[in-house]
């Protein structure tokens, strides 16, 4: 079912016709089925796809880019999505689209503050965000929590664990989704207060601790970190090869057609709140793994010149989706557009500032740097707290594929016993074998010469 047309699909039938047709859908593709990652013979080089998308990022960075991904396996799948995504483009999928996070592995689940100053656990990255089978983003999360534990130096029972506890999590709270009201799984939600409900005694010590981390988060605590005074003005620092100043910044008349275009996207009292500041300074920063050689900025705003009043927002460029070649092209020809609908759409509470512009031919997103976002180290997790991780972040990607699919249908093929839970596990075991074989092949590539990396951390 293509998103654009689920209106149409669900106004036709009941949730219990939807219900049985996820269950008659085993029949096509077995739950089973999911289990096996065998790779094909066509199956392209990983390292030359790697070099080919290096071809439309900053050149000076992509060698910091190629050093943080040979850093670890786990490290190489968190900058490689594409790679997957042509992978996860070979293997069964029932036909239900949603609009995929894209890229959701561990790093890319955490802690925000929403506008009315809660803080949520949910997903935080989308932009590989298109729509697209269900099952790619389940494989991916489960992928990477096999990949996270085996870094952490945890057996294959402890991993195997995890990643069966987060695909039971997806699976519990999409059966909640199918009984519930459409308004109910709109405005649902993951934090202190709900998350008994949703996860278990883990996943609960670990939300305490992001939630008392992403309370540090905010703009006055960035700015001393990321500012210095010249000549009584606030300017940001430079930090080689981190965070740098442009060497051919945009013309003014350029810059301020570029900001204008973005603030037009806000709504009218966002716009109203944001003509408040003034721009002091703009830098670009590195950022991490998977955008490293995009262009990736700080914004730094200043409100009353009396008051320290800082906001930082990050401009991102945004490309074609790693998925496109393999899910279809996006309905917006503007990738930051792309980027700012996907996350409304996926995203509980997006932030207030997220908006996008063009400039030089090149799409990008804002949003703020830091307000109270907090992703957990994960290697700091120990086996529980890596379990009680994968359980959250289950939860919040059901969360995000009820929203714009249909959970009926999903609820009904999964079924309230663990079969499509142990398939899973095996496909993610299998398929992080695979991530380290290609791990393996991009470091020697790097030894001899083929790539270029700089190790930066």
């Amino acid at each position: 079912m293509a998103i654009s047309a689920g209106r149409t699909a669900f106004v036709a039938s009941t949730r219990e016709q939807r219900v049985a047709d996820g269950r008659a859908a085993r029949a096509q593709v077995p739950r089973s089925s999911h289990a096996a990652w065998v790779p094909g013979k066509n199956r392209p080089d990983p390292v030359q796809l790697l070099a080919t998308a290096a071809r439309t990022r900053v050149p000076r960075l992509v060698p910091i880019w190629f050093g943080r991904m040979s850093m670890s396996p786990f490290a190489f799948f968190r900058g490689s999505a594409g790679v997957m995504a042509r992978d996860l483009s070979t293997t069964p999928a029932t036909g239900s689209r949603v609009q995929l996070c894209g890229d959701a592995h561990l790093s890319n689940f955490g802690v925000f503050a929403t506008p009315e100053r809660d803080r949520v656990f949910d997903v935080n990255d989308f932009d590989e965000t298109l729509p697209g089978p269900w099952e790619w983003d389940v494989k991916r999360l489960t992928t990477s929590v096999i990949l996270a534990g085996r870094q952490n130096g945890f057996p294959g029972r402890v991993t195997g664990r995890a990643a069966r506890t987060a695909v039971a999590a997806y699976r519990r709270a999409m059966q909640t989704f199918a009984r519930a009201r459409y308004l109910e799984t709109w405005y649902s939600h993951i934090d202190r207060k709900s998350v008994a409900e949703q996860v278990g005694r883990e996943g609960r010590k670990v939300i305490d601790t992001s939630l008392r981390e992403a309370r540090r988060q905010t703009d006055l605590h960035a700015f001393p970190k990321l500012v210095r005074t010249v000549r009584g003005r606030p300017r940001i620092s430079d930090d080689p090869p981190l965070i740098v100043h442009y060497d051919d910044p945009a013309d003014a008349e350029d810059s301020r057609a570029f900001f204008d275009r973005y603030v037009a996207t806000l709504p009218d009292e966002r716009r109203m709140l944001l003509d408040r500041y003034h721009i002091a300074d703009v830098a670009q920063k590195v950022v991490g793994v998977g955008s490293v050689g995009t262009v990736c900025s700080i914004l730094l705003l200043m409100g009353d010149r009396d008051v320290e009043d800082p906001l930082f927002l990050q401009l991102k460029q945004a490309s074609a989706s790693a998925l496109e070649p393999y899910a279809g092209a996006s309905l917006y020809e503007n990738h930051a557009q792309r980027v700012v609908v996907g996350q409304h759409l996926v995203q509980e509470a997006s932030d207030i500032f997220l908006g996008w512009s063009t400039l030089r031919s090149r799409d990008f997103y804002f949003r703020q740097l830091r307000d109270m976002k907090f992703a957990t180290n994960l290697a700091s997790l120990r086996p529980k707290a890596l379990a009680g991780q994968a359980e959250l972040c289950g939860a919040a990607l059901a969360r995000a594929h009820a929203r714009s699919g249909d959970p009926a249908f999903i609820s009904g093929y999964l079924g309230g016993r663990d079969g499509f839970d142990r398939a899973i596990e095996q496909f993610a075991e299998a398929y992080a074998d695979q991530t380290e074989r290609d791990h393996a092949a991009f470091v020697r590539a790097i030894r001899r010469g083929r790539l270029e990396a700089q190790v930066d951390v």
